[in-house]
């Protein structure tokens, strides 16, 4: 009796934080994130040990279809509900590897029992901290209409520019077609980087927030196009190693 009453968290983390992933919204870049995080952990920890990481894996078709429903109260319902199933298995604090979820981030926060850390915060953070003042956003249609990633801009003092609907309708086509289903063309990419350098030179934008999280694995290797991406991965996994390392 004594033993199934036990904590979850004593015999899964011992001292160091367990820290709980909401994947699967998609899966190619959940492993990016996991792969991601244990590396930049060893990098940070060298004299050994790996992190904590407890994944509870959602259907992206799922999600998908209640976004496409504007059904985001069902949504949040499906979100809190993967983080809670993390909090009773020891999560210590969670955090969704993707942006378009965000859409009900601060709904999932409240019910949840752990803090979670956000990539827009985080992302936020990350740019005011390199001083930029005005840059693009690229994401999901989702992502690139809401209002989350720029109101939070909005109060660091960072204007936030979208691509035109013509642009961002095929981003959004090409990001639900193509990259959640793994498939990262290089035609899709030199279509999306010529978009990018339009912002640049039209909208006069220093970088671009890449707000979905297979944009990086399409652009990471980009960086010689002359335009600066933010890769909300990279960003939000930094946040999170120095959450394992607190």
């Amino acid at each position: 009796m004594a033993e199934s009453q036990a904590d979850p968290r004593a015999s899964v983390s011992g001292s160091m934080p367990t820290s709980g992933m909401i994947g699967g919204l998609g899966p190619e870049s959940t492993v990016d994130y996991y792969r991601s995080i244990i590396a930049r952990y060893r990098v940070r920890k060298p004299e050994g040990g790996y992190p904590h990481i407890l994944l509870n894996s959602l259907d992206v078709d799922k999600g998908i279809a209640l976004l496409n429903a504007e059904r985001l109260d069902e949504l949040a319902d499906y979100i809190a509900a993967a983080v809670e199933f993390l909090a009773r298995a020891g999560a210590d604090f969670g955090f969704i590897a993707a942006n378009t979820p965000h859409l009900v981030f601060d709904e999932v926060q409240r019910r949840s029992t752990i803090p979670l850390l956000s990539i827009v915060r985080a992302t936020t953070d990350e740019t005011k901290r390199r001083g930029l003042k005005r840059v693009g956003l690229f994401g999901t249609g989702f992502t690139m209409r809401a209002n989350f990633y720029p109101e939070e801009f909005e109060r660091a003092g960072i204007t936030l520019v979208r691509p035109t609907e013509p642009e961002q309708s095929f981003i959004h086509e090409k990001y639900l077609g193509e990259l959640l289903e793994n498939r990262f063309l290089p035609e899709t990419r030199t279509a999306i980087l010529r978009i990018a350098e339009r912002m640049k030179q039209e909208e006069g934008v220093e970088a671009i927030v890449l707000a979905g999280t297979e944009l990086p694995l399409l652009l990471r290797e980009s960086n010689s196009s002359g335009v600066e991406f933010l890769d909300t991965t990279v960003i939000h996994v930094e946040a999170i190693v120095d959450r394992l390392l607190s």
